[in-house]
């Protein structure tokens, strides 16, 4: 059989076989299997510790057998096999039992005294014994085990894969090895020279070496190889869509003397930061430039973005160009409409007539403001997934702006783009992103950065209440809000969950974090506006619930009276992280604090402080002090930098958390880069990719780089990564 990376599974390997890995890992082709990599490999001369071995957990081990026997079963037929194995410094038992005592006789003699091999099942115990029951295994053969014994240096590492209870690691082992030893020619996405000079081995042999290693020393080469080419593939992609934007005409959409974006500068009554000015003048070239603007601005909670993306839409307004905001929530997109059209004022306002947009709204106010936006009279929208919707139509949408972009994925930009004749984009994160994760994730995009902060902020500090270590504490959080209540002031607090009794929380929420010890949260908002109505002094103030699953008039309307200042203590989920401006407020707690990101807690702490009243942020944490959870918390807590932060962050969460494959729920063309680790690689990959590109845009002379594009990174692909 002659086989390509495209050849699908069944083909290669039968339908039974296709089947299971499809459903396990939701593989299709010989590329997809061949991209299932190895997580580690075992020696056959090293065994792995058994007494270490975790209760409950399933586990590959490399172990010989010391002992090996099988008796009938008293009391209904069949038999049973007892193995005692060992690895030198512990011991395990392993069971299996058989229906027939022939069956039974066969297992003890083959697993004989002596013979070594890798054994898979989940670790149990039994009369104080660790044990497997019914594990899967795979004896070295003896021929090569005597070989290994006379020659340690010729020891090959047994790759050691993903696996599920379906399909054991040396099945997967198997299957690899068919496809290889049918495989044809792999196309390379790199060209001699560039293998030559990055001293890199060919696809095939990069392939060959990660799965069937002959020694230690091959594994290295072939990863860096294969890293090489994820990045490579991706960092060209991303180029070319950056090119492909390029080679559309935009309308250019100039700011004129005396027109709406100078009239609005006039009436501002604070003079924009330095960088909101440096940002806004990279935006204002952009608009008339000769093709569409697709530009990432990172900003600080508090530092301004939404003023400089107003003035964006003021300049495409002047020439009749819609403008489209897409916000993540409900909440944020309402937030978003008071917001412009209180920076507007009064005489600017009718004219742009600000128009929201969401999918919750009552049918009838939903089609006056589809009319609206579909006859051009809304010249700012402002909006959540609706805008995205067949229905709504634009009379000439001008320019798209995407608030929180991590939440988004690529697809839904480049949809509400398409409503469009090329308008300009302008992408909008209060999320900083370090160097390499932007260029990794956003590498399409042009970026622009604001780290000043407006004048007349207060500043907010952030205090830990440990509770592992001063449980009295948590009295003292509930005091201290009620100080700042009696001072005319708001107070925020954030649980993890709405109902923890009914395990209920937000859907589409950003997942929380994995558990300490295995509980989930705590509070909820309903548990906790249950203790706090018996408060002696909080059960008496103005108290309200704000979560996710709440029908949309009723969200915006305890928002509203949160922003009016119609209510004094605001319990709520994190449908308030980002975007929500209330400069009465001064305290933001946040409850099962070691349950969010780095950067939740960071956009959760920038809702307090933004006028002229000092903030306060109080995270409740019972994380054990040395923890990593803790270590997250006390980072949030030792500053206000989120470009800092959001380092710490990339050291204190995995690597898949960062690229955001897992929490999008979808497969990522990435299995061997490293976003933090790979950064000089990555980095590399782009200068190579934009060499290619400027002589061989088509990659006409590149086709294996070409195909792997082609092949590897998919639109869903993109939009994982966009989610981290």
């Amino acid at each position: 059989m002659s086989l390509t990376l495209e050849s699908s599974l069944e083909e290669a390997l039968g339908a039974a076989p296709a089947k299971t890995l499809d459903r396990a890992f939701g593989m299709k082709t010989v590329g997809d299997l061949l991209a299932h990599y190895p997580r580690r490999y075992a020696d056959p001369g090293e065994l792995t510790p058994i007494r270490d071995l975790p209760i409950g957990e399933t586990v590959t081990i490399v172990a010989e057998v010391l002992s090996s026997s099988f008796r009938r079963m008293r009391n209904r037929p069949g038999a049973m096999v007892d193995v005692v194995i060992g690895d030198g410094v512990g011991r395990m038992s392993l069971t299996f039992f058989a229906k027939n005592v022939g069956a039974a006789e066969w297992r003890s003699k083959d697993l004989a005294v002596g013979r070594r091999g890798v054994f898979s099942g989940k670790v149990g115990e039994f009369n104080g014994m660790t044990q497997f029951a019914h594990p899967e295994y795979e004896l070295f053969d003896d021929e090569d085990a005597a070989r290994r014994r006379a020659d340690a240096r010729a020891a090959v590492p047994i790759p050691i894969y993903p696996a599920t209870s379906a399909i054991q690691t040396w099945q997967i082992a198997r299957l690899v090895g068919r496809v290889l030893d049918d495989l044809r020619t792999v196309p390379d996405p790199l060209t001699p020279e560039i293998r030559t000079r990055e001293e890199l081995l060919t696809a095939r042999e990069a392939l060959e070496a990660i799965h069937r290693p002959r020694s230690r020393n091959d594994i290295d080469p072939a990863v860096r190889t294969l890293r090489m080419h994820e990045a490579l593939t991706l960092q060209t992609a991303l180029l070319q869509q950056r090119d492909a934007v390029r080679a559309l005409a935009a309308t250019s959409r100039p700011a004129t003397p005396g027109g709406l974006l100078e009239r609005f500068d006039a009436a501002l009554p604070y003079t924009l930061t330095p960088d909101q000015e440096t940002v806004g003048a990279q935006i204002a070239d952009d608009l008339v430039g000769s093709w569409p603007m697709n530009r990432l601005v990172q900003g600080e909670v508090g530092s301004g973005k939404t003023l400089v993306a107003l003035r964006a839409m003021l300049q495409v307004a002047e020439s009749g160009g819609q403008a489209a905001l897409i916000a993540p929530t409900e909440v944020l997109a309402g937030q978003h409409l008071r917001s412009i059209t209180k920076m507007l004022g009064p005489q600017l306002a009718p004219l742009l007539m600000p128009t929201l947009l969401t999918g919750q709204m009552p049918a009838a106010d939903r089609r006056k403001a589809a009319l609206r936006v579909a006859s051009g009279q809304a010249l700012i929208v402002v909006g959540t997934h609706a805008l995205l919707g067949e229905k709504t139509t634009f009379a000439d949408l001008g320019l798209v702006v995407v608030d929180e972009q991590h939440r988004f994925g690529v697809e839904q930009r480049e949809a509400l783009r398409a409503k469009g004749s090329s308008p300009h984009a302008l992408v909008l994160t209060a999320t900083p992103i370090p160097r390499t994760v932007a260029m990794t994730v956003f590498g399409d995009l042009d970026t622009s950065v604001i780290r000043t902060m407006p004048a007349g902020r207060a500043g907010i500090e952030s205090y830990v209440a440990p509770l592992a270590e001063h449980p009295g504490w948590f009295n003292r959080v509930w005091e201290r809000a009620a100080e700042e209540i009696a001072q005319g002031r708001q107070v925020f607090a954030v649980c993890a969950a709405i109902d923890t009794a009914a395990k209920t929380a937000e859907a589409g929420e950003q997942a929380l974090l994995a558990p300490e010890g295995g509980k989930g949260p705590r509070w909820g908002v309903v548990q906790l506006d249950e203790a706090l109505a018996t408060h002696p002094t909080l059960g008496g103030l103005r108290r309200a619930v704000l979560h996710g699953k709440m029908p949309s008039e009723e969200k915006d309307a305890v928002m509203q009276a949160f922003a009016r200042g119609e209510i004094d203590l605001l319990l709520a989920t994190t449908v308030i992280e980002v975007g929500v401006d209330v400069p009465n407020a001064s305290t933001m707690i946040v409850l099962d604090a070691d349950r969010f990101g780095v950067s939740q807690l960071h956009q959760l702490r920038g809702r307090v402080g933004r006028g002229g009243v000092p903030g306060l942020c109080l995270l409740v944490t019972e994380a054990e002090a040395g923890s990593v959870a803790r270590e997250r918390v006390d980072a949030v807590a030792a500053t206000l930098d989120g470009f800092a932060l959001a380092e710490v962050d990339l050291e204190l969460r995995g690597e898949g958390d960062v690229l955001g494959a897992a929490q999008a729920g979808v497969r990522s063309s990435l299995k061997l880069l490293r976003v933090v680790k790979d950064a000089a690689l990555i980095t590399r990959a782009r200068e190579l990719a934009e060499d290619i590109l400027a002589i061989d845009p088509e990659l006409a002379a590149h086709p294996g780089l070409r195909e792997a594009i082609g092949r590897r990174v998919t639109d869903e692909d993109r939009a994982a990564l966009a989610k981290n």
